[in-house]
């Protein structure tokens, strides 16, 4: 293991605890759950970097490697152990993962930045060590940047049907209509699975990762090609997150108001939308 660059840390929020794997029904004494087939190192000179931020979750995070890893025969996988106190980072390694390891947590979406930063593929493939997402679900985000496209998100809106619609639902829709993308609905790129073109993420920069609403901003406002291309159903993925009071809800709601400003402060306080036939001018 090695120790890259601290990023600055934002709020720490800790994920739930993983429940592992259970062993098979009748299983022999002494049985342990077993890790997939451990399959080849990272390549030397990876195409796609498939970069997964991870705090406690030594009992997905081989199976969250294995489908990384087929996602393309040129693929590195860089596991951001985020504060871990299990063994999380060691079963990484078993798995031929590169390994960052921190010991005490950096806050919630730092991990991509720090990922990010260690890449060396010409695309990057953002998931999480919390869900197993099979790689016929993570190939469609790759194959969109390779077909051009600059950011390819998650086309999943969360459960808009549901009242009240979730508040961090409603800030993505505001961020995306004030950026002129109504179109892209909630997509957002404080969802996984999500990808960056090289391009992308040096117009975007390494820094802004870590507010996934900003870097979406920038990208819009720096015209690349941000399109919602494949729907992976998330919160069925990971229900825990979507039951109840949310604790991370404060924080990602902070973050569209940090992007907001952010556009008003680019593009006018009307954020680049016409007045209309308004003559403020002769109010007193």
């Amino acid at each position: 293991m090695r120790k890259v660059q601290r990023f600055k840390s934002r709020r720490s929020v800790a994920r739930r605890p993983s429940r592992g794997s259970l062993p098979p029904p009748q299983s022999p004494i002494g049985y342990r759950p077993m890790e997939p087939q451990i399959p080849r190192e990272n390549h030397p000179h990876p195409y796609v970097s498939v970069i997964i931020p991870a705090m406690n979750e030594a009992g997905k995070i081989a199976a969250v490697i294995a489908e990384a890893r087929a996602v393309h025969p040129e693929s590195e996988v860089i596991v951001v152990a985020n504060g871990c106190r299990d063994q999380t980072a060691a079963v990484a390694e078993r798995m031929g993962a590169k390994v960052l390891s921190f010991s005490e947590p950096l806050g919630n979406d730092v991990g991509r930045s720090v990922g990010a930063q260690a890449a060396k593929g010409r695309i990057l493939l953002f998931t999480d060590g919390d869900m197993v997402i099979p790689s016929s679900e993570l190939r469609p985000f790759v194959q969109a940047v390779q077909s051009g496209v600059d950011v390819a998100l998650n086309d999943y809106t969360g459960p808009i049907d549901r009242q009240p619609i979730h508040k961090v639902i409603l800030a993505k829709y505001t961020l995306n209509s004030m950026l002129g993308r109504a179109d892209l609905g909630g997509a957002s790129m404080t969802a996984v699975p999500h990808a960056l073109s090289r391009r992308a993420l040096d117009v975007i920069g390494v820094s802004e990762l870590s507010v996934p609403p900003k870097a979406q901003a920038a990208a819009v406002n720096r015209g690349l090609r941000v399109e919602a291309v494949f729907r992976v159903e998330v919160g069925r993925l990971n229900p825990g997150r979507t039951a109840g009071r949310d604790p991370l809800e404060m924080l990602v709601l902070g973050d569209h108001l940090e992007a907001l400003e952010g556009v008003i402060a680019e593009r006018g306080i009307r954020g680049g939308y016409h007045d209309g036939g308004r003559r403020r001018s002769v109010v007193r």
